[in-house]
């Protein structure tokens, strides 16, 4: 029997937006409404994502985003991820006597990717110019917003940390000398200023669109965004080790690296294609999930389809460890086919595996990395540890770092499904100059040389930013992401398989309780891994997690609402566009006509 969605599925023909964020869904949809295109709304309400969810993203973190115009046949990557520093070398950490890279502070920063991914999208499929699609963001940072619970309570949560080590992050988020409160009006003056110069620095140089946002990326990339960050990264901070370190991250670093867009991965299954980034990124563990699940009915109140969704996961993820990385040699062909997804398929039984079982594609042994014998000052400072993505208030201690996502759909079937992240207020400490902090992504590198995702300077870490992209019979149908980091592609794997399987309700698919595992090392320092361990939300039946413990799984009941976020926006064969948004959370919401 079908639940009633709390909210409803929206339908119209002329445009959609969906996001973890009301104000950057208006915002995008804004822009759809001044004559603008899915790209034009979707840079913009990615820059307000910036502002308004600083706990959850930021200017100077990454970003991921798969997209098509409504003609095309494929769509494309837009890879906003950017690379470990030319200094980033196992022999600097060694130097330092780390043998895992920190969760925060200026050592783990990469190339910040988000915003010029954002500018390169903007002026090679956008029509609008950079300040009417910067203004709203520079009003919401200088005028101010209301702040979100999440965001007050991280804040609160890191007030002792700011005081005593990061004190440009303190004069930032505490302002008043105190924690702000929910709802509270909040500002970031220093930010506005560093998009108003942005925005007049592209102005100068010519009247025409396209040449301002060349001109834009050249002040982020070699302008005094870069000789900014290029001075702040050689100042000690405190990091996740409890140690003062300087970064490694240099202006001329930012200067060799840009943006790419790129082919995307794909399975089919039924009259659907599904899209994802490549292994940089973790999409293809939802691919692999897909083709594992190939011919299995499921059922989201259903112990059995929990238990083998369940088991799949531990499969791919395990495959995501031993193969995935920036590099030619991850043997994707042979991943994501039919065969190899039956020999794993084999695998499951009706009992729980505890056991970490990466695949043999094409003969080859897996190498894992040892991920039990790190130094135990990496578990010392909890106040930095890895985000707290299960449950919608960290503990004491702990962050509440996530990610925020983004999909628009125009009228003319322009799709864009957009996932940035990082740059947190709790990654690094604020540049008073610019307003925003430095990413702390290369954490997901591993020091271990050999592995896929091994730190090698100039390369890719294996991201977790995973938005997803699914043709109907050769044409834009859905997108769709969720914020969540590991868990991303388990929460948007049950969503798809239960559109997949026949929910014509969205909204409803969305609200359906949420489950995922931990079976695997964390892509987030300092790298944990729980076997065995499940967490669900407790709507899904005392009879349902009875049934998945007597199988062996060390199941936590969360409260309903308490896990996830998925978002979406969707076109039919009629031009009918819908769009729909996780109630979890409190701030997400879809909007459209």
């Amino acid at each position: 029997m079908h639940s009633e969605p709390s909210r409803p599925q929206l339908i119209g023909d002329f445009g959609m937006a969906s996001s973890s964020h009301w104000l950057s869904s208006s915002l995008a949809m804004r822009m759809l409404e001044l004559g603008g295109n899915a790209f034009d709304a979707a840079v913009a309400g990615v820059f307000a994502l910036q502002v308004i969810e600083p706990h959850q993203s930021g200017p100077g973190g990454d970003m991921v985003a798969l997209f098509a115009r409504g003609n095309d046949e494929q769509p494309t990557v837009l890879c906003g991820q950017g690379v470990a520093p030319a200094g980033a070398t196992p022999e600097a950490f060694d130097a330092l006597g780390l043998d895992l890279i920190p969760g925060s502070g200026l050592l783990p920063a990469t190339v910040p990717g988000a915003t010029p991914a954002l500018l390169m999208m903007l002026r090679d499929y956008g029509t609008l110019p950079l300040r009417t699609v910067l203004e709203p963001t520079i009003a919401l940072a200088r005028g101010g917003y209301p702040l979100g619970e999440k965001a007050s309570i991280t804040i609160a949560a890191l007030a002792e940390v700011f005081n005593a080590h990061w004190p440009t992050s303190y004069a930032t988020y505490l302002p008043a000398g105190r924690v702000p409160a929910p709802g509270e009006r909040f500002t970031n003056r220093a930010l506005a200023d560093t998009y108003e110069r942005l925005v007049r620095e592209a102005e100068a140089g010519s009247a025409g669109r396209e040449a301002q946002l060349d001109a834009a990326l050249k002040a982020w990339s070699s302008g005094f965004i870069a000789q900014t960050i290029d001075q702040f990264s050689g100042r000690e901070q405190r990091d996740a080790n409890g140690m003062e370190h300087r970064g490694l991250l240099t202006g001329e670093d930012m200067q060799a690296w840009s943006p790419t867009y790129e082919a995307a991965l794909s399975v089919t299954s039924g009259e659907h294609t599904v899209f994802k980034a490549g292994a940089w990124s973790q999409g293809p563990v939802l691919l692999q999930q897909l083709a594992l699940l190939e011919g299995v009915d499921f059922n989201p109140r259903d112990e059995e389809s929990i238990h083998f969704v369940i088991e799949a996961a531990k499969l791919a993820f395990a495959d995501r460890e031993a193969w995935y990385g920036d590099s030619t040699d991850v043997p994707l062909g042979t991943l994501l086919s039919p065969g190899y997804a039956d020999e794993r398929r084999a695998l499951i039984c009706d009992a729980a595996s505890h056991e970490f079982r990466p695949g043999s594609p094409n003969g080859r042994s897996p190498r894992m990395p040892d991920v039990h014998h790190f130094d135990t000052r990496n578990y010392e400072n909890p106040a930095f540890a890895e985000p707290n993505f299960t449950h919608p208030a960290p503990t004491p201690g702990a962050t509440a770092g996530d990610t925020v996502h983004l999909d628009v759909v125009d009228r003319w079937g322009n799709m864009v499904s957009a996932m940035p992240s990082g740059g947190w207020l709790h990654s690094s400490p604020i540049i008073p100059e610019l307003g925003f902090a430095l990413g702390t992504r290369m954490q997901m590198m591993w020091l271990e040389q050999g592995l896929p995702g091994s730190l090698v300077p100039g390369r890719r870490p294996r991201t977790t930013l995973s938005p997803t992209l699914a043709f109907r019979d050769g044409r834009p149908a859905l997108a769709f992401g969720s914020p969540g980091g590991d868990q991303q592609d388990q929460w948007q794997f049950a969503f798809l398989a239960t559109v997949l399987r026949g929910e014509a309700n969205a909204q409803r698919a969305i609200e359906q309780p949420k489950f995922h595992t931990r079976h695997f090392p964390g892509s987030f320092y300092p790298r944990r891994e729980v076997l065995g361990e499940v967490s669900i939300e407790e709507s899904v039946g005392p009879g349902v997690i009875a049934a998945l413990e007597k199988r062996g799984h060390k199941v936590t009941a969360s409260p309903a609402g308490s896990i996830g976020k998925v978002f979406m926006v969707a076109r039919d064969e009629g031009g009918f566009l819908t769009a729909a948004a996780d109630p979890r959370g409190g701030l997400g919401y879809a909007v459209g006509r």
